[in-house]
């Protein structure tokens, strides 16, 4: 790693941890959820709304990449992101909040896309799974102190600016501040684009190329998998231990917490065995903890069910991201674009689960993911060795 590699490393990582700031969709919804008396498959609509962006500007962020360069796509992304923050703290109606979550999934569709091939820039190559797998080790710490952050602002006698829940948001427009004006002054050297950019048909026509379009799916499975569990799994607590809210959001930071410890072991455990039996072992994880999701009624049964696909699903975009990168190395932002165009997993999986929950309980918002790890199980042949 050379100097300029070492002094961007703490503003990159910092950006890393602004783009957990999404996951704060899950706590913030059931939020919304209690405080405008909605039902699951309306209060559903704010994960789906987030993640609905990821469709529309992924690919175009990847073209703009190669105009602009990818850090200054990624100032452009901390800027929405900041004043998506903002917002919040003027109200939460349900027209404030609709316009909150849709700058915060604009902001991180911009960031995913850009953020993880400006690691590849900063860090000159080496093992991209592993680097990109502690980068999300550093997001999934924005992730779980969400829950905690909420439950502190609705439940503090002490005084919080009168933002009740909201003061999370206060929060985590100050570091998104800081972390806009450390990579604004960062120095970092980006290598020129060679031949013709793509066009936006040539950018989807990399679909074609198998892995390509094989990992895009897997990435929608897995936030789709993500964002079902950071909404449910308060809910599952709920329905079947007759928890109140604020004890249930602990659900949202125990799934946080195993996939910050899975972010972080699996940066180590993907220099040290084949990706391949890696995410064997992850999905087989993933799919224990749906049958204990679907099942469960005991307390212990259901938090180690929370903790599996916590750690199960820590390293599947990491991994998923990587093969598809490393298939075509002169076309890293077209592919990267696609990629992070796979989060829309993030908008259909809640729409879906939010319409089976009203019909039949939790227990059909966890049959819609256990499709999503029925794939992940055929991916296993591609996934890289």
């Amino acid at each position: 790693m050379n100097k300029t590699s070492k002094l961007a490393l703490l503003p990159v990582m910092l950006c890393f941890f602004c783009m957990g700031f999404v996951d704060l969709v899950g706590i913030a919804s059931n939020y919304v959820k209690e405080d405008l008396a909605l039902t699951d498959s309306v209060a559903n609509i704010f994960p789906s709304l987030v993640f609905f962006w990821f469709l529309i500007f992924s690919v175009p962020t990847g073209m703009l990449m190669n105009k602009i360069g990818r850090k200054k796509t990624v100032l452009l992304s901390l800027v929405v992101t900041v004043v998506s923050l903002l917002i919040p703290l003027f109200g939460s109606s349900f027209g404030f909040m609709l316009v909150a979550f849709s700058l915060l999934g604009i902001g991180n569709a911009l960031m995913q896309t850009s953020l993880n091939p400006l690691v590849s820039t900063v860090m000159g190559g080496g093992n991209l799974a592993s680097t990109l797998t502690f980068g999300q080790f550093i997001k999934a710490i924005a992730s779980f102190l969400a829950p905690y952050l909420a439950m502190w602002g609705a439940t503090a006698v002490i005084p919080n600016f009168g933002l009740d829940w909201r003061v999370l948001f206060c929060i985590y427009f100050v570091v998104g501040v800081l972390a806009t004006l450390l990579l604004g002054i960062t120095p970092i050297e980006e290598e020129p684009i060679e031949g013709k950019p793509s066009s936006f048909v040539e950018c989807f026509k990399l679909l074609g190329t198998p892995i390509v379009l094989l990992s895009f799916l897997g990435i929608m499975c897995h936030v789709g998998i993500d964002v079902g569990t950071n909404t449910t799994a308060p809910k599952i607590l709920m329905e079947r231990l007759g928890m109140s809210l604020n004890d249930a959001a602990f659900a949202t930071s125990l799934y946080f917490i195993f996939r910050t410890i899975g972010c972080l072991t699996g940066s180590f455990f993907l220099r040290i065995l084949p990706t391949r039996i890696f995410f064997i072992i992850s999905v087989v994880m993933m799919a224990l903890s749906m049958c204990g999701l679907f099942f469960g009624t005991e307390k212990w049964m259901l938090y180690t069910a929370i903790a599996l696909v916590g750690y199960g699903n820590s390293n599947v975009f990491s991994m998923c991201f990587a093969t598809a990168l490393e298939s075509m190395p002169t076309k890293q932002n077209e592919v990267s674009g696609l990629m992070i165009m796979g989060l829309f997993g993030g908008t259909i999986f809640p729409l879906f689960m939010g319409l089976l929950s009203d019909a039949m309980g939790q227990a059909g918002a966890v049959l819609v993911m256990a499709v999503g790890v029925v794939y992940l199980f055929t991916y296993i042949k591609q996934c890289s060795r």
